[in-house]
């Protein structure tokens, strides 16, 4: 294929270009579009990773339909659960070689210099570029990244079990972290998805008993088979009394896209808990009472993913065979089916396109 090019005034050109496939959002809201796109070329620090396995995130399902205060680049290939084989590199490119297998995550660019960037939490850069939503993503044959942000998988890790954990994963792996959970500690878990299922096995790694929360039976079926202590069906039983009867919550870890789950979780600690925030609704306002978070001490933590070093430790645990990642394949040309199902909740926990 050729593309013409304009170069000095009246004077053209045509220089041939490659093409790849990719899943394109082009308007808010509209169905998702397969087309034929230029390939990319790796430009200063960067490389092109041909994809084999991309997970689907409820966050692109969000960028493509434009729900957040600050919304993505259009036209937009979604996709942040990247795995794939470095098949060139850009100028400077030193870290990587063609054929290192890598992650390519949401977290796509950070400055590398700023206070965030150099204490431990680039996730906080001011000047952060996610994939699938400010840079193009991995719903496509190739995708372009920054080299010192991809993290390279590990030969004992499985491609389309890396993908999921490569968003699904680091963000509930730091989740719980964040939330501080230990031995003898409860953790409520509320949404036992593609997150969700990875979150209950992350704090019972951290010794903790888990509770888990979701409104769906089989959603919870897989969680007692993953090793909940305790499952909560939130559409026949108020999760609040049933784990207050449990003595409350230490932690509550919420993945969910719903205000009133936020709620419940807030209600469902002791004093003296965490309230972890990692679902972003569409709807994105809570209820928080000033006085009962005062009088019972609680903390109220927002996490967003992880670092490289958390991907890492992930990716570690994963292959040390600690955790156990649910999927099922799909092809892109079911993307708008698959969108719809997620939304409906017919998935039990993640999805992952095949290249």
């Amino acid at each position: 294929m050729n593309i013409e090019v304009t170069r000095g005034p009246g004077l053209r050109t045509h220089l041939p270009y490659e093409t790849m496939k990719a899943v394109v959002v082009e308007e808010y809201g509209a169905p998702l579009k397969i087309k034929e796109v230029p390939k990319p070329v790796a430009g200063l620090g960067e490389v092109i990773v041909k994809t084999i396995a991309a997970g689907l995130c409820h966050t692109d399902i969000h960028a493509a339909h434009g729900d957040w205060p600050v919304k993505p680049k259009l036209p937009l290939i979604p996709g942040h659960e990247g795995i794939g084989i470095v098949e060139s590199l850009g100028q400077g490119v030193t870290n990587l070689q063609v054929g290192d297998r890598v992650a390519v995550p949401w977290l796509g660019y950070a400055c590398g210099e700023c206070e965030y960037c150099n204490t431990g939490w680039e996730t906080l850069c001011e000047k952060q570029l996610n994939t699938g939503y400010f840079m193009d993503g991995s719903y496509a044959e190739y995708v372009r990244a920054y080299a010192r942000m991809v993290v390279k998988v590990p030969d004992g890790v499985d491609s389309f079990e890396a993908a999921p954990l490569t968003c699904a994963g680091v963000t509930t792996y730091k989740a719980v972290k964040m939330s501080g959970a230990r031995p003898s500690d409860l953790v409520a878990v509320f949404g036992v998805g593609g997150l969700g299922h990875l979150a209950l096995q992350y704090a019972r790694i951290a010794g903790a008993s888990v509770a888990a929360v979701d409104l769906y039976g089989d959603k919870l079926e897989l969680a007692r088979e993953l090793g909940a202590d305790y499952t909560i069906n939130a559409g026949w039983k108020d999760p609040i009394g049933e784990i207050k009867k449990l003595g409350g919550a230490d932690t509550a870890i919420v993945l969910a896209v719903s205000p009133q789950a936020c709620e419940q979780a807030y209600k469902s600690l002791r004093r003296g808990g965490t309230l972890v925030l990692v679902g972003s609704p569409a709807d994105n306002f809570m209820q928080l009472p000033i006085f009962e978070t005062v009088l019972n001490g609680i903390k109220i933590v927002g996490s967003i993913v992880g670092t490289r070093t958390d991907l890492a430790e992930v990716f570690e645990l994963h292959a040390a065979g600690k955790t156990k990642v649910i999927y099922e394949k799909r092809k892109i040309e079911t993307v708008n089916e698959d969108y719809a199902a997620v939304e409906m909740g017919l998935v039990k926990a993640r999805l992952v396109y095949e290249f």
